[in-house]
């Protein structure tokens, strides 16, 4: 099973301050002595981030479309397979060395070939087909030997597999005689001790195998005897009743591999094996890779594995804004300054939600708080997000502890404050540079839940409302199709003037929902909000309390 590994992860469509304030407490963890832990994010950078990024020399986080618990989460990373020329009898201690229940036999290339189920193994050895008699084991020479360790005093088409019969030389040479006379001596594998009668007898009737048990010496007449007459012979270093039990567990694995069990991919979800263990009824799965070998074995136990991935959310505590999946792995803590959502958790968490204007303000203040001085790249990346979110600080949402902090990282990354928030704003807010109005909108969109009614959000800052203008019939066809494609009730883009801290609000929705906006109407879909700049504390609350009268 892969080792753990903790990802710190920001919402959907992320922005600066979901982007930075994951790198930021992914840092603080690692300073703190825990291992494993990186940032990741959930969607596409925006123009903004991009740019932050580049000017500190930030990597971007690890992109995870999802975090589904998959096949290769629950599987061991070294498989444990059987080469397909091995006897049974290797099988079965293979199965006993690493306690496992199916073992997938494969060929040189370590493709696949079946696999062995421990429970049906008794059926091969001790329950025949009807029709079949309990002494009869397919098998060849060269297995046989492989299974008892044996010395070849002579072999004959060693390789060649047939169904065979087992006889013990254990009573008087005439009476071996008799009884092996009722079959084909020729399908004969006879194992005996220093009788001496018997092999030569066995020998004369020209058995396919004969067995001399208990390590014991073969007299020259014998040998020479069993050259002229084509018969192999072998010499055990076991007694005569082991010998005979391991020659019956002596058959090629290749011929007992169930080749009906199901394959599955290491990227397949976990989900979907649980449906095939669990309504197909099969005892387990072989795992291939995209080579076509054999990568493990997927059981009902596996089943009860938890995933690889744990999370650790920031700027966001509601599954919906969440990496697909999030609700299917270990959430260790939230880290957040938004309203709480319908979240729930199995366990205790860590959770920390602070009315400040960031999430990267929640961090440095973990920071301050631990003691930790950051890195200038990191404490660049803080301010940035800090300033983001707050608008240059000219947000409602801003708070003392904002400032303070801001003041804080300045210096410790080396930056103008103003100047660095200036420029941040300018790289973010050239509309035409989104090569779709999709690109736009979903650049930083949240959706929400109000009652049985959806609508969601999205934002950008701008410093002029001149490039808007241009796009508006664009944009609102562009609302108009997300819409849809998403299954809201209303779709909207608030487009904040930093330099003028206005907004406009462009829908698309339910004519209910339009006329519950309530903010004074430009023309038809499009609505001044004034002094408005924060989605969050200000547009989002407004509208949950207006579409939840309706």
């Amino acid at each position: 099973m892969k080792r753990k590994i903790t990802y710190v992860i920001g919402h959907k469509n992320p922005d600066t301050d979901s982007v930075c304030s994951a790198i930021a407490y992914a840092e603080l963890c690692r300073a703190q002595g825990q291992s494993h832990v990186s940032p990741a994010r959930a969607g596409t950078l925006n123009r903004q981030t991009e740019y932050v990024l580049e000017t500190l020399g930030q990597d971007p986080p690890e992109l995870l479309a999802d975090v589904y618990p998959r096949v290769r989460d629950v599987v061991g990373e070294t498989p444990i397979t059987i080469f397909e020329e091995a006897p049974l009898s290797d099988a079965v201690q293979l199965m006993r060395r690493h306690d496992i229940r199916m073992l997938p036999v494969v060929d040189r290339e370590g493709r696949p070939g079946g696999a062995l189920v421990l429970k049906r193994l008794p059926e091969h050895v001790f329950l025949p087909e009807e029709g079949g008699r309990i002494r009869q084991v397919l098998t060849s020479v060269r297995s046989i030997q492989t299974c008892l360790k044996g010395k070849a005093i002579n072999l004959v088409e060693a390789e060649r597999v047939d169904l065979l019969e087992l006889y013990v030389g254990a009573m008087a040479s005439q009476t071996f005689v008799e009884l092996l006379s009722k079959s084909n001596p020729r399908n004969a594998v006879v194992l005996t001790g220093d009788r001496v009668k018997v092999q030569r007898a066995a020998i004369e009737m020209g058995v396919r195998l004969l067995v001399v048990t208990g390590g014991l010496p073969v007299t020259d007449d014998v040998r020479e005897a069993a050259a002229k007459n084509g018969v192999s012979v072998l010499v055990s270093p076991f007694d005569t009743a082991t010998s005979a039990l391991l020659t019956r567990m002596s058959t090629p694995v290749r011929h007992l591999a169930d080749k009906e069990l199901p394959q599955v991919n290491p990227d397949d979800l976990l989900s979907s094996l649980a449906r095939l263990l669990t309504h197909d009824g099969a005892p387990g799965a072989v795992v291939i890779d995209h080579e076509g070998r054999v990568a493990g074995v997927a059981t009902k136990t596996n089943l009860l594995k938890s995933s690889a991935i744990r999370l650790v959310l920031v700027d966001h505590n509601e599954l919906s804004q969440a990496v697909p999946g999030a609700d299917q792995v270990e959430i260790l803590e939230v880290i957040d300054h938004h309203r709480l959502g319908n979240f729930h958790t199995e366990m205790p968490i860590r959770f920390i939600n602070q009315p400040l204007g960031s999430t990267c303000s929640v961090v440095a203040s973990l920071y301050r708080e631990a003691g930790v001085a950051p890195k200038p790249r990191i404490a660049g990346l803080m301010l940035a997000g800090l300033l983001s979110d707050t608008v240059l600080l000219k947000s409602p949402t801003t708070t003392v502890v904002d400032r303070d902090l801001m003041d804080w990282l300045a210096p410790i990354a080396g930056l103008d404050p103003h100047e660095f928030g200036q420029q941040m704003f300018k790289s973010g807010s050239a509309l035409a540079e989104y090569p779709t109005p999709e690109d736009l909108l979903m650049a930083d969109f949240k959706e929400y839940v109000v009652g049985e009614r959806r609508f969601g959000v999205s934002q950008v800052e701008v410093i002029s409302y001149a490039e808007f203008q241009e796009r508006v019939d664009v944009l609102t066809e562009g609302l108009s199709a997300l819409r849809q494609a998403r299954n809201l009730d209303l779709a909207g883009l608030l487009v904040s003037d930093i330099v003028e801290q206005n907004s406009q609000f462009l829908v698309c929705g339910e004519g209910d929902l339009v006329s519950a906006i309530g903010y004074p109407q430009i023309t038809a879909g499009l609505f001044e909000l004034k002094g408005v700049l924060s989605r969050k504390k200000q547009l989002v609350p407004h509208l949950l309390r207006a579409f939840r009268d309706q």
